[in-house]
C-alpha cells in the first residue's frame, strides 16, 4: 500500500532551519515526482517545492526560493525538504505528495500528485 509519513516539524525562530523528511513505503519514490505543499491557517494549499523522477529536475516557489532546498535519500526512500532562513510566515502545516504518473520534469500544480501525506505542523516564531 502506497504510503508517504512526513516528520520533523516543530516551533523555530525566525532565521532559523527545519529539515522536513517524508517517507514513502509501498513504493519507490526515486521513480516518481515527489512535492511539497503547505497550509496556513484560513488560507489555501500552496505549492511549496518538488523534485523530479531521478532528482534531474527541480522546482520551488518564488517565496521560497534562495532558502528551501529539496532532495533524496534513494537508500532510506525518503525526500526531505531542508528549510533555512525561516520566516513566520512559513508557518504552516507541511505536505509531501507523489506524482504517480512517471514525467520527467517536476510539476507545482497541486491536482497532479494523486497521493498525500498526513502532514507536519511547522511554527515559526520568536
Amino acid at each position: 500500500q502506497l504510503q508517504l509519513v512526513e516528520s520533523g516539524g516543530g516551533l523555530v525562530q525566525p532565521g532559523g532551519s527545519l529539515r522536513l523528511s517524508c517517507a514513502a513505503s509501498g513504493f519507490t519514490s526515486d521513480h516518481y515526482t515527489i512535492g511539497w505543499f503547505r497550509q496556513a491557517p484560513g488560507k489555501e494549499r500552496e505549492a511549496v517545492s518538488c523534485i523530479s523522477k531521478g532528482g534531474v529536475d527541480e522546482n520551488h516557489a518564488d517565496s521560497v526560493k534562495g532558502r528551501f532546498n529539496i532532495s533524496r535519500d534513494r537508500a532510506k526512500n525518503t525526500v526531505y525538504l531542508h528549510m533555512s532562513n525561516l520566516k513566520p510566515e512559513d508557518t504552516a502545516t507541511y505536505y509531501c505528495a507523489v506524482r504517480t504518473v512517471p514525467y520527467p520534469t517536476c510539476t507545482l500544480i497541486e491536482g497532479r500528485y494523486n497521493y498525500w501525506g498526513q502532514g507536519t505542523q511547522v511554527t515559526v516564531s520568536s
